[in-house]
């Protein structure tokens, strides 16, 4: 059931949630929490339908903001809300508003979204794209007890990745971090299994892909040795190797579906790590609001300190200490050069009368 509604206010949309529940014969609210999603008319079908796939585990009231850009003066002059209302099949077992900004009240989101939220239930608030700088001094973000980004899907994902470091506050997480849990927990498994000290860790992925910085220094943080990050083809995470003092440990994926554990004195094992969909990780991300204090500590650990521990395990040589190695000899020789020649030549003289 849907219902358009243009040029509204919160309290009708309130309204027409009300009466649509009557129609489809469920006056009751079984939804556990609200959630917002922030984001463009690109990503918008998109992300709903990830958040429609999670609302099945998660029954949720979903409100998709949309801040709609005005071409003109006279258009952001004057503030509009227009909304979607599904209900019952077309909104999976929850509620879904899709809410399109216009003008002034762009800026005013907070007060649309206020209104409509689920009472005495949890807010979560979902950047898809777009993520602010400190996701919990937004207006929004600052309704909710979780809050969820995105790291990969930023221009800039590994800087993007420093800057939620040092705007962290207790309630913020990342998918970034939500696709490497299949990764954490394995390498966790193939530990116990061992009674070994790891001394070194390298792990390899795709550039610019901040999963793979955030499970480097999540090793560097619980393992407290160095790690080495390492780039590859991809997709995604292509292989962790940690060296322990009874053999090297190998967790390798080279084609996003299925992983060998290789471990020595055992036989190699297939693991399935597949590469889930975005609709997997809000499902998982909605299964705990509370801090993840795991994720703040690998996130604070710092990108810069990796880097050193990463050089003091695979030192690279300068390049200019390449260039004099492999520089070929000048057509002008220096002066010692030049007095080794003559020298060279009564040798060869020297031998010529001896025969």
């Amino acid at each position: 059931m849907k219902t358009d509604l243009t040029d509204t206010t919160s309290s009708k949309i309130n309204k027409a949630l009300v009466l649509g529940r009557r129609a489809i014969g469920t006056p009751a609210v079984g939804m556990v929490l609200t959630l917002v999603i922030v984001t463009d008319e690109e990503n918008a079908y998109d992300a709903l339908k990830a958040a429609n796939e999670a609302s099945r585990e998660h029954p949720s009231r979903t409100l998709v903001v949309i801040k709609r850009v005005s071409r003109t003066p006279r258009d952001r002059a004057q503030a509009r809300l227009d909304a979607e209302v599904r209900l019952g099949a077309d909104a999976s077992t929850g509620e879904t508003v899709v809410l399109r900004l216009y003008g002034d009240v762009v800026d005013h989101a907070q007060s649309v979204v206020l209104p409509l939220l689920l009472p005495d239930a949890p807010v979560v608030v979902w950047w898809p794209v777009n993520a602010p700088t400190d996701p919990a001094k937004d207006p929004l973000g600052a309704l909710a007890q979780r809050r969820v980004t995105d790291t990969y899907a930023a221009e800039q994902p590994i800087l993007e990745l420093a800057a939620r470091a040092d705007a962290y506050t207790p309630g913020d997480t990342d998918l970034s971090w939500t696709r490497i849990t299949p990764w954490r927990s394995m390498l966790a498994a193939a530990l116990d299994q061992v009674a070994c000290e790891v001394t070194s860790a390298e792990v390899a992925g795709e550039e610019f892909n901040p999963s793979v910085e955030l499970l480097a220094m999540w090793l560097a943080d619980r393992l407290k040795v160095p790690v080495r990050r390492s780039k590859s083809t991809g997709p995604g995470l292509t292989s962790v190797r940690m060296e322990t003092s009874t053999g090297p440990i190998v967790l390798d994926r080279a084609d996003g579906s299925l992983a060998t554990l290789s471990i020595q004195g055992q036989p190699d094992r297939a693991v399935a790590l597949k590469r889930r969909e975005t609709a997997e990780l809000i499902a998982e991300e909605l299964r705990r609001l509370d801090p993840d204090d795991t994720y703040a500590s690998a996130l604070k650990f710092g990108l810069e300190r990796l880097d050193e521990e990463a050089a003091t395990t695979a030192p690279v040589p300068e390049p200019e200490a390449e260039a004099e190695a492999i520089a070929p000899v000048p057509a002008e020789a220096p002066e010692d050069a030049q007095a080794a020649k003559p020298a060279a030549k009564k040798a060869q003289a020297k031998k010529a009368a001896a025969k």
